[in-house]
């Protein structure tokens, strides 16, 4: 091809990608325009009562059209939480709950064989922790909302159904905290490493986790104008779709509330890939079990912020939920934690020569 003839395309690509950069920017505009229109129009129709309430509470959802093309802007909900295969019901919460497990599990081991350590050693922990951690998720839930298996339309049973959700992050970590340590304590492996390789893998284990509330229609935030808002189904199979309001006030139809599960997803996410950064540029720096420290503080600072959006009903203390009191407390304890570790723990380094001597005993024992 000449030179000239170069020119030529390049100088149509250019003139195409200006056309495209147009259109693009009318879309925008056209959509701004039609947003800030139906706020005006909804704002109007509104009773005196109703329009006397925050304008957080009407929300509609950006619409516009372009060549017989609607654009929705809004995050849809599953008009599904479950599926059978012949008499068995499996739930999408549950699926989402055994994902995070397996990435988790994939994460620690490769973390866990660099510092010397097998796959068997963490499928034992693995197969002591998960158990105790759901019993532990599943009865913070019970102490923390008692009314929904004892109270005057409670039902025990439903202690047993954890697929209609409902686990609580902090009994799961202590729970499995502690088998992981009675199982590391038997086998004489390094608990403070363990937690250090377990640290990113939680944070994503945790991010898949909150999947299934989105599949199950729960724990969402505060009606929102934002164009990620969540737009809840009124049909369906999903536990929440005739929940529009768990405040007990009826929204209008097209509200859309925070999607406090994406929020939490994106900011576990973010924490797991901080943790893999900081361990490897700080190696030498960082005392062993200091990683799970900062996991704790990462989590409990975002858990204090997104817990504020959320409406479901929660015990208060002093009219602020519950769980941000145990937020902020756990982050209090995680910063006390990170710096005694740093001034008194040990190497990373030397527990994970402890580790390979261990997992070198473990394999002669084998052999003979």
């Amino acid at each position: 091809m000449t030179l000239g003839g170069v020119l030529w395309y390049s100088f149509r690509i250019l003139a195409w990608s200006q056309s495209a950069y147009a259109t693009v920017l009318l879309y925008y505009i056209t959509a701004i325009q039609e947003y800030s229109r139906s706020k005006r129009q909804l704002r109007s129709n509104c009773p005196p009562t109703t329009r006397a309430n925050p304008p957080h509470r009407h929300v509609i959802a950006i619409v516009y059209y372009h060549q017989g093309i609607m654009t929705l802007a809004y995050i849809p909900s599953p008009s599904i939480s479950q599926f059978t295969i012949g008499p068995v019901t499996i739930h999408f919460y549950a699926l989402c709950i055994l994902a995070g497990i397996i990435c988790a599990v994939w994460i620690t081991t490769n973390r866990w064989r660099h510092a010397g350590g097998t796959f068997d050693q963490i499928l034992d922990i693995t197969l002591c922790a998960v158990p105790a951690g759901i019993i532990g998720a599943r009865v913070y839930h019970i102490i923390t909302t008692p009314e929904r298996f004892f109270g005057p339309n409670g039902d025990w049973v439903e202690m047993f159904r954890i697929w209609n959700g409902g686990l609580g992050i902090w009994g799961g970590v202590v729970f499995g905290a502690l088998a992981a340590w009675a199982w590391c304590r038997h086998k004489h492996y390094p608990m403070a490493l363990l937690a250090d390789c377990v640290a990113p893998g939680l944070l994503v284990a945790q991010a898949i986790g909150r999947l299934g509330n989105w599949f199950n229609q729960e724990l969402y935030g505060a009606p929102t104008t934002l164009p990620w808002g969540l737009k809840l189904n009124t049909a369906g199979t999903a536990i929440g779709s005739m929940e529009q309001c768990y405040d007990g006030s009826t929204c209008p139809t097209g509200t859309l509330f925070h999607p406090t599960f994406l929020y939490e997803m994106i900011w576990n996410l973010i924490g797991a890939a901080l943790l893999v950064w900081i361990g490897h540029k700080a190696y030498r720096t960082l005392k062993c079990g200091s990683l799970f420290a900062l996991y704790v503080m990462w989590y409990t600072a975002g858990r204090t912020w997104i817990e504020c959006l959320r409406i479901d009903f929660a015990h208060e203390f002093l009219g602020v939920r519950i769980n941000v009191w145990v937020s902020m407390v756990v982050f209090v304890l995680g910063t006390i934690a990170f710096v005694i570790l740093q001034r008194r723990g040990k190497d990373s380094s030397l527990l994970a020569e402890r580790l390979r001597t261990q997992t070198e005993l473990e394999a002669s024992a084998i052999d003979a």
